[in-house]
């Protein structure tokens, strides 16, 4: 059973009545929570936000590993199918996801003929200001020759900037049992750490993942990535666990919707099927609502997802999934029993408490990269003054 919201002009409403009651110490308890996780992370922001306020992301690998595959997939709603068609890449490809979604970050597709030996191929420049490094190995090929890549990439990457973080996509896993699955990830895993021992570079941490195109591990995987490039993050997961724990839900998850990349989650583990069902969900959301929930005079006027968006859905096993919208582009799932929901006056409360602290961390990181633009402007401004007065003595 599935209910969706849409309060659009041809949407037909459907109004739901609930004898709710409100537990006001609960709900206090939550505003007061809230407030003060807020208030720890206004006075720790400028540490949390000390670098680059749109980090790089490098996808790099030999070539035909399915570089390119995995950034129209993911954001790019590009069918896998679709994805054979592609040509393979011969000059770096940059793309700023900024515009269209709520995740701010660069990213870099790199061809896999890449020569860091080559003079013409600053290669400090390009690690410097980067966030992650994601290396995609092919699991069907031969992979000698792409942890070889590995290790030459990872410690040139290394000496220029020791902060960025190391990911290595064992990719196209969809045609592998799951034991062989688990094979291969160890096989390489122990190679590409003793060639870090080999060279003394033990400290260089790289983690890895099963992903492929076909399913939802190239999301979760890349889910993992962009939360690493979130100085917010243990603020939201602090945020998250007040409010499942206030409001009996089990699980619950902070999604972009655009990308359907995860950005925080409670402290809880999380399930793959639980993770797919939310994807699911959204991508349910998002078409029911660009059939029925479009204005009827002009239909390219407004958007499918906006701040009236809403859904439950009622699985089989008495669980019950709940989207609301937190934000232009991110949206909350949650799990949770249907002897909870029976309460869902006070989730929507806490839910409503939620949002505002959401918006209130993201304004502050807003205002901080206005202040930090300004002031780089001012340092230019000033070094370009001292320039021309050294240029121009009287």
């Amino acid at each position: 059973l599935v209910l969706i919201r849409l309060n659009k002009r041809r949407s037909r409403s459907l109004s739901l009545s609930l004898s709710l009651s409100l537990s006001l110490s609960l709900s206090l308890s939550l505003s007061l929570s809230l407030s003060l996780s807020l208030f720890s992370l206004v006075l720790g922001f400028n540490e949390g936000l000390s670098g680059e306020v749109k980090p790089r992301v490098l996808l790099m690998g030999l070539r035909r590993s399915g570089k390119s595959s995995i950034q129209k997939v993911v954001f790019h709603k590009m069918s896998p199918n679709e994805t054979l068609f592609l040509e393979s890449t011969n000059k770096i490809c940059r793309e700023d996801v900024s515009s269209s979604s709520f995740v701010s970050f660069q990213i870099w597709d790199f061809p896999g003929q890449i020569d860091f030996f080559d003079p013409t191929f600053d290669y400090e420049m390009i690690f410097r200001g980067t966030g992650a490094l994601i290396f995609v190995i092919d699991s069907q090929d031969d992979y000698v020759e792409a942890l070889s890549r590995l290790h030459l990439t990872v410690t040139r990457a290394y000496k220029v900037n020791p902060d960025i973080h190391f990911e290595v996509f064992i990719h196209k896993v969809d045609g592998l049992s799951d034991d062989h699955k688990i094979e291969k990830q160890g096989d390489i895993r122990r190679r590409a750490s003793d060639d870090l021992a080999d060279a003394r570079l033990e400290r260089i941490h790289l983690s890895f993942y099963l992903t492929s195109i076909y399913d939802h591990s190239i999301f979760e995987a890349f889910s993992k990535v962009v939360q690493k490039l979130i100085p917010q993050l243990p603020t939201l997961e602090n945020l998250l666990n007040i409010f499942i724990s206030n409001s009996g839900i089990e699980k619950a998850f902070l999604f972009d919707v655009v990308s359907k990349i995860y950005i925080a989650t409670d402290s809880s583990p999380v399930d793959m099927q639980t993770y797919e069902l939310c994807c699911d969900m959204i991508d349910v959301v998002i078409d029911i609502s660009c059939i029925y929930g479009l204005a009827e005079e002009d239909p390219a006027v407004g958007s499918p997802y906006d701040k009236d968006s809403m859904a439950i859905i009622r699985l089989n096993n008495t669980t019950v999934v709940y989207l609301k919208e937190v934000t232009k582009f991110l949206a909350m799932v949650c799990f949770l029993r249907e002897e909870s929901f029976e309460r869902k006056g006070l989730i929507d409360y806490n839910f409503h408490c939620f949002r505002k602290a959401i918006q209130e961390v993201f304004d502050v990181r807003v205002e901080v990269q206005k202040n930090r633009k300004l002031l780089s402007q001012r340092r230019r401004s000033k070094q370009a003054t001292a320039n021309g007065v050294a240029g121009n003595p009287h």
